[in-house]
């Protein structure tokens, strides 16, 4: 399926309560994850949160000069904004919104969301900067001039894209499997308080993009919750699927096309299908 959309996949697809049942391809293979990042970010937030840490009710000021680019919420707008830090949460998560991510990113800390990853089993997880380190070192790493001058060069088919770019080491990256594990913690309650918790799936299940993993379960019947990733010819998203019949599964699918082209419809539509193909595997194994 990876082949005929022409990306490379990587995947990792479990039951929710018997993780052991599980449908993988290089499950540990690190790459830059673009915006899932927000989803450990969240998850430390809550728990600063939860200890008292931070008051997620704060208000903050985002002047024009604190705007990071991105095509969603404040990073759209022109004018001061306040709000707190839980709706610059929200937004940050619900329509990927990276001055909002900044912003918490800047209060909750980068060693704060590292040590939270270590101590839930995610070794091969770190989120450096965000998305304002990953946007510095793309401009860096292509000698470009400037963001948009760097983000062209990225998806220009005739361009060599330096090697570089695609490296994790400095770049907010995840594998599927740690990714697989943080999900499991959020909907089982260990990664935060209970309440945290589902402010958390709250928030992955008001994500209004449906063109990736949501596009394999196109029923009234079936809810996803996910949070997509999108970084050059990386196309990724990280969700839970819940049935009709109760049962629910964690996928985590991550793709690096063959084309740089910012549109690929195929390449986003095969997410949602390769995490069908292995839920109906696992379903289909149930009791046997």
């Amino acid at each position: 399926m990876f082949d005929d959309a022409g990306v490379r996949g990587w995947l990792h697809v479990a039951e929710l309560h018997r993780p052991s049942a599980s449908v993988a391809i290089d499950p540990d293979a690190r790459l830059p994850i673009g915006s899932v990042y927000k989803v450990p970010l969240m998850v430390a937030f809550c728990r600063l949160a939860d200890a008292g840490l931070i008051d997620p009710r704060r208000r903050l000021t985002l002047d024009p000069t604190d705007r990071v680019p991105g095509p969603t919420g404040v990073s759209l707008l022109r004018d001061p904004v306040t709000m707190s830090l839980r709706d610059l949460a929200t937004q940050m998560m619900s329509i990927s919104d990276n001055t909002a991510a900044a912003a918490v990113l800047r209060e909750v800390g980068a060693d704060a969301v590292d040590a939270m990853c270590r101590e839930l089993g995610m070794p091969g997880t770190h989120i450096h900067g965000g998305v304002v380190s990953t946007f510095s070192r793309l401009v860096a790493e292509t000698g470009a001039r400037s963001l948009d001058a760097a983000l062209a060069r990225v998806s220009d088919n005739d361009a060599v894209v330096p090697a570089g770019v695609y490296d994790p080491a400095f770049k907010a990256s995840s594998t599927a499997s740690d990714l697989a594990c943080l999900l499991r913690a959020i909907w089982t309650g260990q990664a935060a308080s209970e309440e945290s918790c589902a402010l958390i799936r709250e928030v992955m299940r008001s994500q209004p993009w449906t063109h990736r993993l949501a596009s394999g379960f196109p029923y009234d019947d079936v809810t996803v919750y996910g949070k997509t990733g999108t970084f050059g010819a990386l196309r990724h998203e990280a969700g839970v699927v819940e049935l009709a019949d109760g049962s629910a599964y964690t996928a985590v699918v991550f793709t690096q096309a063959a084309r740089a082209d910012n549109k690929l419809p195929r390449a986003d539509a095969v997410i949602g299908a390769a995490a069908r193909a292995a839920v109906e595997e696992l379903r289909g194994t149930q009791g046997t």
